[in-house]
């Protein structure tokens, strides 16, 4: 790292440090797949990633006034899993959260409301279709009434539209509602054409979607105001090794004595994996929305980066009915008007890999600012010790020693403190809340770095790219190697050495690329017909000799 961004960077961290504030923080990782007991049961309100980016379409000039906000529920959605495959769940309320003022609160809520319809009741999925639609044939024989079927329509036509013509197949169909909550004014947000916001179903497959994209692009909305939104299934964004990971911090060899470090070129290597991504393959749900930044600001203006106003905090949550009561067969339940919340996110993986089993489920239904409750796991972590005792242990005395606690060189994850946010800033209570400043300008594509902000921390300049993760997050950021970096102490000038800014999983890359450059970012699902997860022992690893995914 260069001295001068040492100086700007560790100076401020230092002044931010020294503020009366008592000092608790979470470590981050990677992202929450069913990371508690509550959701590893309840999939459809589990939260696996959230993600708040000034937006960077090169396509759009005023891209960079606005700012994306997605966050992605149920998880591990296999995409051939019919035939109801995977809606979103009409009890749950979904919420995107921005505090404007550095108190962890929430300031502007968006709240998504999805209705469910079946629209063909007797066919036996949700969605089914064909060429320009198919009769019975000759050979067709009567109905059990002795009525002739000959002729008949049996299949619709291919699905190419969520509504009207070409959306005749389309059975399970699901539309939703947009409100913002500012204070107590509520208002619905609604389609600039009139028409109905209806979420884009899955891939089921060729024969069924033959112009998938179509359908995706069909699912972007105009709310009007500079807002746009987008709901429904797409590729799983997230990657990582996680049997790996899960095994005790078992990342695989990647060619030095000490296990799971990355060569200084399979480090700079953004676009190949040489270890297994055991999300490849899977779908989730998404809900995105595009908004201006000034509507995300306290005082409703866009500020540059030196500015406190900045700098918002963003999460996600779920909710459900505080009471449900079940009735006869084919009626509804009866659902109390009142939502109690289920689970909630900020930065990746607070949650799964942070927090104790036996206070997940409680940290998953609390509030942000409530968050110095569980300063006993953030001042201590016990994921920064894991790491310090497999290496030293397995690979040799002092090849990976840790900071002394408390961590106070993590508090930029749970505080509004330099070099996200600007001096000046109330750092406000400790919170797991996702924080972005969004005067600093986006990364063209082009230039990004799945290292985001770390880039800050070597000695090349023009690799920086500070609008990534931890200053918000991007699709494209790869948290897990960031985030095992800095549990390991990069952020400490003394700590940020080989091995510790080498530790990686040796998954640098989602499994779909390239990567979308335009709102909402995230890449089609995968096909239900011709998808694949792609395993060890399987081709599919570029980078290494055979083509395979390395075992070992």
């Amino acid at each position: 790292m260069s001295m001068s961004k040492v100086s700007t960077v560790f100076a401020c961290l230092m002044a931010a440090l020294l503020t009366p504030v008592i000092s608790y923080y979470p470590d981050a990782f990677a992202a929450n797949h069913r990371e508690a007991p509550i959701t590893a049961i309840d999939d459809e309100a589990d939260i696996t990633d959230v993600f708040a980016f000034v937006s960077y379409d090169p396509d759009e000039s005023d891209a960079s006034d606005k700012v994306t906000m997605i966050v992605n529920y149920d998880p591990f959605l296999e995409p051939a899993n019919g035939p109801n495959y995977f809606p979103f769940d009409s009890e749950i309320l979904y919420a995107i959260i921005d505090d404007d003022d550095h108190d962890a609160l929430e300031d502007v809520v968006f709240e998504f409301r999805f209705t469910t319809g079946i629209r063909l009741p007797n066919v036996f999925t949700g969605a089914v279709g064909a060429l320009g639609g198919i009769n019975a044939p000759d050979n067709s024989p009567p109905d059990l009434d002795g009525n002739p079927t000959v002729g008949q329509p049996v299949v619709p036509p291919a699905i190419t539209a969520l509504d009207g013509a070409g959306s005749e197949g389309l059975s399970l169909r699901q539309f939703y509602t947009v409100t913002m909550v500012k204070g107590k004014n509520r208002t619905q947000l609604t389609n600039a054409t009139g028409s109905p916001l209806f979420a884009v179903p899955t891939n089921v497959g060729p024969r069924t979607m033959p112009d998938y994209p179509s359908l995706f692009a069909q699912g972007i909305y105009d709310l009007g105001s500079g807002i746009k939104v987008f709901a429904g299934s797409v590729d799983d964004p997230f990657w990582i090794d996680l049997g790996a990971a899960f095994d005790s911090l078992n990342f695989r060899t990647q060619g030095f004595v000490v296990q799971g470090v990355l060569t200084d070129e399979q480090d700079a290597d953004d676009s190949n994996n040489y270890a297994a991504d055991d999300v490849s393959g899977y779908n989730v749900n998404t809900i995105a929305i595009e908004v201006p930044v000034d509507m995300l600001t306290s005082d409703g203006e866009k500020h540059p980066a030196s500015d406190p106003e900045a700098t918002i905090g963003m999460w996600g949550t779920s909710s459900r009915p505080k009471e449900k009561k079940f009735r006869g067969p084919g009626e509804d339940p009866k659902l109390s008007k009142k939502f109690t919340q289920i689970q909630r996110m900020g930065n990746p993986l607070i949650n799964e890999l942070v927090i104790g089993t036996g206070f997940k489920d409680k940290f998953s239904m609390a509030q942000p600012e409530n968050d110095a409750e569980y300063s006993d796991f953030f001042l201590d972590p016990v994921l920064a010790r894991v790491l310090n005792a497999v290496y030293e242990a397995l690979f040799g005395p002092d090849v990976l020693p840790i900071p002394d606690v408390p961590r106070l060189d993590l508090l930029p994850l749970v505080q509004y403190t330099a070099p996200i946010a600007p001096a000046g800033t109330p750092t406000g209570p400790i919170a797991d809340v996702l924080r972005l400043n969004t005067g600093i300008p986006p990364t063209p594509p082009d230039m990004q770095s799945r290292l985001g902000f770390l880039t800050l921390l070597d000695d090349d300049p023009s690799n920086d790219d500070p609008a990534g993760f931890p200053n918000g997050r991007r699709v494209v950021d790869d948290v897990t190697d960031i985030a095992a970096r800095v549990v390991a102490g990069v952020l400490v000038p003394e700590f940020n050495i080989f091995p510790h800014n080498r530790i990686g999983d040796g998954v640098n890359v989602n499994d779909i690329q390239p990567y979308r450059t335009s709102f909402p970012y995230l890449n089609f699902a995968h096909s239900g017909r011709n998808s694949r997860h792609v395993d060890p022992g399987e081709r599919g690893c570029k980078g290494t000799d055979t083509g395979r995914c390395p075992v070992d």
